[in-house]
């Protein structure tokens, strides 16, 4: 039997307190025939995952080209004029003072790009999904990551990534774990807009099932212990300090 999205992306939802579904991310070799293309244009790889809140719709890999950082993350070939305006970019940030001389050089990308790309809500895309993006609350995103690590003080492989955004899909692609979490870059919170009070977590998309059952059972373990936390707290009166 195959994954149930819909009952992964419900429980996600409801266990991690999302405001919005996970987002799912396929990469594709044909385009999905029963799915619209998106046709308007979009200034940032990010502004898909934005979009994708609302529908389900694919696009080309050359419909990525407008961004010049996403692209380079999808694996695109970056000649032309997409690859000098990289270069350019790439200058101007370091220019900022943004980034460091030879920072690009480190971070994560495909070693091959999609051909098509879909996006939706998580149950809502009829092909597997490649990822899984959420927008979550740091308390949310403390029991997601405990959920990717059972049993273990420090999470196997999960690392916090800030520019690009974007990186956290090859992260979880191609590193070591299933899961990585983002705090987010400039551009994915002008672009997507999430909330100051959001984080951004990504998961492998033959993983998040498993990684959903490990969060129901992590969201009720912390339900128990923040109560117990809180009953020790109403016990012990807090010590006021005289300045």
């Amino acid at each position: 039997m195959g994954m149930d999205t819909k009952k992964v992306a419900q429980t996600l939802t409801k266990d991690l307190d999302l405001d919005v579904p996970p987002i799912q991310i396929s990469f594709l070799t044909e385009v999905p025939s029963e799915m619209k293309k998106y046709d308007r244009n979009v200034p940032s790889w990010c502004t898909f995952w934005a979009e994708a809140r609302k529908e389900s719709f694919y696009a080309p890999l050359d419909d990525h080209m407008s961004c010049e950082i996403g692209a380079f993350v999808l694996g695109a070939p970056l000649g032309g004029a997409v690859g000098e305006k990289l270069t350019m970019t790439l200058s101007w940030m370091q220019q900022q003072g943004y980034l460091e001389k030879g920072e690009e050089a480190h971070i994560p990308h495909l070693d091959a790009p999609p051909k098509f790309v879909a996006y939706g809500p998580l149950g809502q895309v009829p092909s597997a999904p490649s990822a899984v993006v959420l927008f979550a609350r740091p308390s949310s995103a403390m029991v997601a990551m405990e959920a990717a690590s059972p049993g273990q003080a420090h999470p196997f492989g999960v690392g916090f990534s800030g520019r690009p955004a974007c990186a956290v899909i090859p992260t979880v692609l191609q590193g070591k774990a299933p899961f990585a979490v983002s705090l987010g870059c400039g551009g994915f919170r002008t672009f997507v807009e999430p909330g100051n009070d959001k984080m951004l977590i990504a998961v492998r998309g033959d993983y998040v099932e498993e990684f959903s059952h490990s969060v129901h059972r992590l969201q009720g373990a912390n339900l128990e212990v923040g109560a117990e936390m809180a009953r020790r707290k109403a016990a012990v009166p807090l010590r006021t300090f005289q300045h």
